[in-house]
């Protein structure tokens, strides 16, 4: 049977702004690609929805809170991205709707991104793996919190202090969906992706994962990704143009 192509991403961007439910999602397949584009020179924000304080059985939720944002600033930093905004949303219980659609249409003008990335927030990550509720209620609204963002008349109220609407989004990436069309070539930062990954160490600990190793389950992906693109390693996105009609 043929293999369904991926095409490639365009790199004709300057800001990006990664909005995603918790720390350590974005490792999950995303950061290589990141890494590439910051060596690049791009620039690239992350905003991480909730801090992950629900994400670690045996620890405290104020203390896992703590750890948790500090591997994902250290991880952000081994891919190049100098800024990590924390929402402080509740982790586990996000909900799709106008609330969360108006802290992330916040970030979105502040930030002015090109390209907004977010995770997979598909039903499930293919056959019958299903997807986390929280990772599903942030993509939502991040497709519609771009919208909100370029709306003047849409949380008229942010509008203080210089902000402004902001309508320069041109696409929402979404990574790992298993709707992806497109790919991003991450054959020359995959080991940097592997290293943003392992900076989550408390994290994978506190999952139980005996054995876990980090280059091995992403390079089942990034293989898999790689071959659909015509490269050794990929990262896989779903597009959803945010122009007219979007």
């Amino acid at each position: 049977m043929e293999i369904e192509r991926l095409e490639p991403l365009p790199e004709d961007w300057q800001r990006a702004l990664c909005v995603i439910a918790h720390p350590d999602d974005l490792e999950f397949g995303a950061a290589a690609a990141i890494a590439r584009w910051t060596g690049q020179g791009r620039d690239v924000t992350y905003c991480m929805v909730t801090s992950g304080e629900a994400g670690i059985d045996g620890l405290d939720p104020e203390e896992c809170r703590r750890v948790r944002e500090a591997e994902q600033v250290a991880s952000a930093a081994i891919v190049g991205v100098p800024e990590v905004v924390f929402l402080g949303l509740a982790d586990g219980i996000l909900e799709y709707g106008v609330p969360l659609r108006r802290e992330i249409a916040r970030v979105v003008r502040r930030h002015q991104p090109e390209i907004v990335i977010t995770g997979n927030f598909r039903d499930t990550w293919g056959g019958r793996n299903l997807n986390q509720a929280d990772h599903i209620a942030t993509g939502r609204a991040v497709v519609d919190a771009v919208r909100d963002a370029a709306n003047r008349w849409v949380f008229h109220d942010q509008l203080v202090d210089g902000l402004e609407p902001w309508g320069g989004v041109r696409e929402v990436w979404a990574c790992g969906s298993p709707d992806s069309t497109h790919a991003v070539d991450t054959t020359d930062t995959f080991d940097v992706g592997v290293a943003s990954l392992e900076a989550h160490r408390a994290y994978i600990d506190g999952l139980g994962w005996e054995n876990f190793d980090a280059r091995e389950f992403l390079e089942g992906m990034a293989r898999q990704t790689g071959q659909r693109l015509g490269t050794a390693f990929a990262a896989p996105f779903e597009v959803f143009p945010m122009g007219w009609g979007g």
